[in-house]
């Protein structure tokens, strides 16, 4: 956890490069992974330090990332964008007064551990009183990382992968870029950075090796590579999400939960799953659903948005909405649309069936068919349905309306009037009968087909 005022904690979070990888008209770092922008997944693992400054370096679409932030961080501007180093610096002003360790995180690595993070902290405040601290990784492949040379957990060199030597290159431990200093040594560094390199660029791993030419040492610690995943295109997000989905679906099978088939089970990033929770394949959960202990969730359902009481029955192919709240024990069948609507204990509405802005009582029984018809094309009406309450098949309530408990509207009505308490609403057109009509009907219709033939 954070350190408190003694010792604040500062978060610089890189985000002005273009994303042009991307192709994409939203910035790169609010693509969702999980149904969040994998800046807030970034920033919410921050926000467990209890941070005293976040300042986040925009540039390119500025505008769509202050939206997303919500006030919740300082902005820094970066323009042009002349390398990382030139990247923080931008925030010096920002931290202003501020004499504290400082992080630097990129809000296109989005998963990097709290305690990663804390990690790099830590060894910030060793009693060796590094000037600055690397996170490192050792990927499968090195690619074009920089590579970080060290003696023991000291870091001899920082090079960027262009203008390492063969040597250098053969080194498997690469830098993640990210990095922890004391503010008042970043910024001094920072102001001695060059641009002496291939790419003409200020590179922020420099301030290693002008420490180091100080006399000064600087410290490594490691991560697994997959705490710092850098996503820079589509099928890097696509990555980004199966990695953090498998391991969702792992936890919900430690917390109690049964996945038929978890590698077709989709969970958001506020998902919550109860104990004794049996999901089938084929389950989409979007943002903001709460399924309680018992529940068991049908194959090919899409759960957004939906509060699911103890012992409820969902689906197949159901679709909760948003303000959706399943009372203990009501279920929700098959090809059934709710949205915006309360189900009391035990009530059900077990197929073909669209509930919105409903209230429906304990024990009700919605018939297949059932609408409520909410919407005029202008705005929105609700429908109100007693406890034990019997809605027949193919039944329109057309809102505002109220059934009353005990209530039974028969199969095929379209109730535009309250129906009070134990009554019977029927609204069909009279039954004609025609004995003999459709005899006569299938004759003279055959007669004149078999004429066209001819």
């Amino acid at each position: 956890m954070g350190r408190g005022m003694t010792n604040p904690i500062a978060a610089i979070i890189l985000a002005a490069g273009k994303g042009t990888r991307m192709k994409s008209d939203l910035h790169k770092v609010l693509h969702p992974i999980a149904g969040r922008p994998m800046l807030l997944h970034l920033m919410a693992a921050v926000d467990a330090l209890a941070p005293a400054k976040k300042v986040v370096v925009v540039g390119d679409k500025a505008d769509q990332i202050e939206a997303a932030l919500k006030g919740s961080a300082d902005l820094a501007v970066q323009e042009p964008q002349l390398g990382t180093g030139h990247a923080v610096q931008q925030a010096e002003s920002a931290l202003a007064g501020f004499d504290g360790d400082v992080l630097i995180l990129y809000g296109d690595v989005p998963f990097v551990p709290t305690a990663t993070m804390q990690a790099m902290i830590d060894r910030l405040g060793a009693a060796d009183a590094p000037a600055v601290v690397v996170l490192a990784f050792e990927p499968d492949d090195a690619l074009q990382y920089g590579r970080v040379i060290t003696d023991g957990d000291r870091v001899v060199k920082m090079v960027e992968h262009k203008d390492a030597t063969d040597a250098e290159r053969a080194v498997r431990l690469c830098n993640s870029g990210l990095m922890a200093a004391k503010a008042r040594d970043l910024f001094a560094l920072l102001a001695r950075v060059t641009d002496d390199n291939a790419a003409k660029e200020f590179y922020l791993v420099d301030i290693v090796n002008i420490a180091n030419a100080d006399g000064r040492h600087c410290a490594v610690v490691r991560t697994d590579p997959s705490d710092v995943a850098g996503i820079n295109s589509r099928a890097e997000l696509a990555a980004a999400e199966a990695q953090w989905q498998a391991f969702r679906r792992d936890e919900a099978m430690a917390g109690g939960a049964s996945l038929k088939a978890p590698e077709t089970v989709w969970f958001s990033w506020d998902t919550e799953i109860g104990r004794d929770v049996t999901i089938e394949p084929n389950v989409f959960f979007g943002p903001g659903t709460k399924v309680a202990d018992g529940v068991t969730i049908r194959g090919f359902s899409h759960i957004e948005g939906a509060t699911i009481g103890v012992g409820c029955e969902v689906g197949p192919f159901a679709r909760l909405r948003p303000g959706t709240i399943l009372g203990e024990k009501a279920k929700i069948g098959n090809f059934v649309e709710v949205k915006k609507t309360t189900l009391g204990k035990g009530a059900k509405a077990n197929h073909l069936t669209y509930l919105g802005d409903a209230t429906i009582g304990a024990g009700a029984n919605i018939g297949a068919g059932t609408i409520t018809c909410n919407y005029d094309g202008y705005f929105k009406y609700r429908t109100e349905i007693g406890e034990n309450a019997f809605i027949g098949s193919n039944s329109a309530l057309v809102a505002p309306v109220k059934i009353g408990r005990d209530a039974i509207v028969a199969a095929g009505s379209t109730v535009t009037r309250d129906v009070m308490d134990g009554e019977l609403r029927l609204v069909r057109a009279e039954q004609s009968v025609k004995p003999g009509w459709a005899d006569r009907f299938h004759d003279a219709m055959r007669k004149k087909k078999a004429a066209e033939k001819k």
